[in-house]
């Protein structure tokens, strides 16, 4: 199998950014639903493990499709990027269904040591053993490489949950364990939705002629799906709750103190900010291993730490202070030891953000612009939050993205 690299360093995601730039409008909007496999994904950007890390961040990925394209050319592969701020307000929103979702596959996990049955089919799929040739070859990029195109990751979440009948949560640990790009809102909501508990009656079911049209008939599994599937049981999702405000930055010498949720430092003080807030001291730390209770697989782990030790060296450039990384217990000493007020990038609902309550430091979180204008509008479903896109893309500061 040809495996495709990553980038872990923003060098590295500014290149692929550029590369795929002259792609992102009819090309994309033609190519984006086919995978060819490794090595022929000439129309889909591979950027996702750099967003998910903000090696680049949103802002700068719309700009260069607006740059080269304009919105109308550019549409299909802006709203895709939109998505995935859609996915994190729509969590941000309703904390609980990540806590339902961890509540859930505790209990599945539970499952799997006490159905001998459920544990084989879960071990077939998981090792790429059920004679599904697209599954199973799918499952073996996903262990090797740690990504997935995007509509083989809808045909696989599918086949899982109506053809193989296993619980959608042990499919969503088993790719948050081992996608580079894993978050908690886009991998748990994503699979959500293909088993129809994201929309009432509404389900992705996997077609055979489908997938042998889109991957150029490498596979072909006609007569091997569950292609009239109902979706599982539908429970609304509880009212979303307001977005929680922040208090203002404090005056004066900061410390500042990243995480892999946001590794792209030279944008995060925004404007308006005292004139006084100076960053005196900068430390990260990262738990990749908390995406679940069995961990996550080793170069999930490895590209977390790259990415917080890239992002740590750039902002030690930029604000001509000390950097180290950190294990988590090591950070209330590093914080008592200078005595500043803690800034940090707000972490959205996950890990990460789960890391930082537990740290017992008090933190003064800063919330990006992009994130401020999507994330309260993520009440509904999608169709009806990409209306804003327009106003977005005239309202939001769009810049080049830039070594």
């Amino acid at each position: 199998m040809t495996i495709e690299d990553f980038p872990a360093d923003r060098a590295a995601a500014l290149h692929r950014l550029q590369a795929f730039g002259p792609r992102m409008g009819h090309h994309y909007a033609r190519g984006r639903n086919t995978d060819l496999g490794p090595g022929h994904r000439a129309d889909v950007s591979r950027l996702s493990p750099a967003l998910r890390h903000r090696l680049v961040t949103e802002a700068e990925v719309v700009a260069t499709a607006l740059r080269l394209h304009g919105a109308e050319a550019a549409g299909k592969f802006i709203e895709e990027v939109f998505w995935r701020s859609y996915w994190k307000g729509f969590l941000q929103l309703r904390p609980a269904l990540w806590d339902d979702y961890q509540a859930e596959l505790a209990q599945d996990l539970a499952r799997l040591e006490a159905e001998p049955e459920l544990r084989a089919g879960y071990d077939r799929a998981v090792h790429g053993a059920t004679g599904i040739a697209g599954f199973d070859a799918w499952a073996a990029e996903l262990r090797e490489a740690h990504w997935l195109h995007n509509h083989a990751r809808m045909w696989f979440a599918s086949i899982w949950i109506f053809t193989l009948r296993l619980p959608w949560t042990l499919g969503a640990d088993f790719f948050l364990r081992h996608l580079l790009d894993g978050d908690a809102a886009s991998n748990t909501l994503s699979w959500r939705w293909v088993a129809g508990l994201h929309t009432a009656g509404k389900a992705y079911v996997a077609r055979a002629e489908n997938i042998a049209r889109c991957t150029g008939g490498r596979f072909d599994p006609a007569g091997q799906l569950e292609e009239d599937a109902a979706p599982l049981p539908f429970l609304p999702p509880s009212a979303p709750r307001p977005l929680p405000g922040l208090g203002p930055l404090p005056e004066g010498p900061v410390a500042l103190l990243l995480h892999e949720d946001d590794l792209h430092p030279e944008s995060l003080l925004p404007d308006g900010v005292p004139d006084g807030v100076k960053v005196r001291a900068i430390a990260g730390f990262a738990v990749p291993q908390a995406r679940s209770p069995l961990g996550c697989a080793p170069g999930v782990a490895r590209h977390a730490w790259q990415a917080l030790a890239d992002g740590l060296a750039r902002a030690g450039r930029h604000f001509d202070a000390p950097a180290t990384g950190l294990a988590p217990e090591a950070v209330a000493g590093w914080a008592v030891g200078h005595g500043l007020p803690v800034v940090t990038p707000e972490a959205p609902v996950g890990w990460t953000a789960a890391a930082l309550e537990g740290l017992g430091i008090p933190l003064h979180p800063i919330r990006r612009d992009w994130d401020a204008a999507c994330w309260p509008e993520a009440t509904r479903g999608y169709f009806a939050f990409r209306q804003r896109i327009p106003d977005w893309l005239a309202s939001l500061r769009l810049s080049p993205a830039s070594a």
